[in-house]
């Protein structure tokens, strides 16, 4: 049968060809699966014929880690696939949810019509969810064909990636307007999506997902699994600790010249395909992928690995967020926030405008220039009081702004039992 071509198809097809030398440099795998072919990953038998299926879409790493709260909830009422996108996101979804009873992990499609109809009829969701904002226009027209309700959860577009957008706007409003539902996480969100075609009445402010995403619990030692990768990688616990958390071009080099050379650091690039570069440019460290255990005395470590960070940012006196130090514009800082852990970040944090502002506020985090790290971190060191005030505020703040999960699996459920 020949496969039903749209307009869009046919722009896909010369674009991609054209931007080939382009992706191709990037190792991607599972590109039978990103065709569409996604039945071998999960076992159809196993879905309860009576239970109601939810697709969860997103991207890659922090969107999955948003949905930590989610999954479990919907879980016990629906078959929840997972769909990612990229190859660190499949693994981090594999790494917290596979094995976990009527959850199922699969490659999201490219856009093209065909490819998107063919996952849609092997995965035969009841409602899809959109983690974030991930619009394609071919997957959201099938779903609104097939009378699938489709919408945004855990809804966010910031300044920066709206200027984008708006230039492109006359083009992708037909595609917002299809939507059924925004859950977005704050007013300024609610406006800008808005503003590209979601109607009104179909947008409602929820907050976000990822203060849900870890226990706010008093952490009053590092779990068992931390603990194993500090005596793996031969990191002390007895000795300070700084984690430099999901880092960007040139700032493994900063964070490494910012840390007392006696203090213990370690670096977590957010690319894989960065860790060789992070590497060479901190001397004398030890990458946690070799299997080595650092001798005594070693003040240097690069995590090199997927879904490890998490625990390693209980083992630190102080976390510093990556990506805000240079053109990036931030990573998430709620996880380790919400550890109780006094967390640093720099002034580049576009992104994350709103859990940055709302810890700000509370004296949760502390925003340096690239000049002023050195010196901020060091009076961290020398501070335990100050540590222990800020991790506590911290906290209390992500408590204070926990319940978006729960809100969200109310909408979702609401529209399988209205579909």
């Amino acid at each position: 049968m020949v496969p039903e071509v749209n307009l869009l198809d046919c722009l896909y097809i010369p674009l991609g060809l054209l931007t080939a030398p382009v992706w191709m440099r990037k190792r991607r795998e599972g590109w039978e699966q990103r065709f569409g072919h996604v039945a071998e990953m999960f076992d159809d038998s196993k879905i309860g014929p009576d239970r109601p299926r939810i697709l969860l879409h997103s991207v890659s790493v922090g969107e999955v880690n948003a949905l930590r709260a989610i999954v479990p909830i919907l879980a016990t009422d629906a078959e929840v696939f997972v769909s990612v996108t990229t190859d660190t996101g499949l693994a981090r979804a594999q790494s917290l949810f596979e094995g976990t009873g009527h959850v199922h992990i699969v490659r999201y499609p490219l856009d093209c019509s065909w490819m998107v109809d063919r996952f849609l009829d092997l995965v035969c969701p009841d409602v899809v969810a959109l983690v974030e904002l991930e619009v394609w226009p071919n997957f959201i027209k099938r779903c609104v064909k097939r009378s699938i309700p489709i919408g945004i959860i855990n809804g966010r577009l910031s300044e920066r990636s709206f200027k984008g957008y708006r230039k492109i706007r006359p083009l992708l409003r037909p595609t917002f307007a299809r939507l059924s539902f925004a859950c977005v996480q704050d007013e300024d969100y609610a406006t800008r999506i808005g503003s590209m075609g979601v109607p009104e009445d179909r947008i409602r402010i929820t907050g976000t997902m990822k203060w849900d995403s870890i226990s706010t619990a008093p952490l009053h030692e590092p779990s068992e699994r931390a603990q194993a990768i500090a005596s793996e990688m031969g990191v002390d616990l007895g000795r300070p600790i700084v984690v430099a958390g999901s880092t960007g071009p040139t700032e493994e080099l900063l964070m490494h010249e910012s840390v007392p050379a006696d203090v213990q650091l370690i670096i977590a690039p957010r690319k894989t395909e960065r860790f060789e570069e992070a590497s060479a440019m901190v001397p004398g460290a030890i990458r946690r992928s070799s299997g080595v255990r650092a001798p005594e005395g070693t003040t240097r470590f690069i995590l090199d690995t997927i879904g490890e960070l998490s625990s390693v940012f209980e083992l630190a006196d102080i976390v510093v967020m990556g990506r805000s130090f240079n053109d990036q514009f931030g990573s998430d800082p709620i996880e380790p926030a919400a550890l109780g852990k006094p967390v640093i970040i720099g002034t580049r944090y576009g992104d994350f405008e709103s859990s940055v502002g709302l810890l700000s506020s509370v004296n949760g985090i502390r925003i340096e220039t690239r000049e002023s790290l050195s010196s901020a971190i060091s009076e961290l060191l020398r501070a335990p009081d100050q540590r222990r005030a800020m991790g506590e505020s911290a906290r209390s703040c992500v408590r204070d702004q926990q319940g978006a999960s729960a809100e969200h699996a109310r909408e979702l459920m609401g529209r399988v039992k209205r579909a």
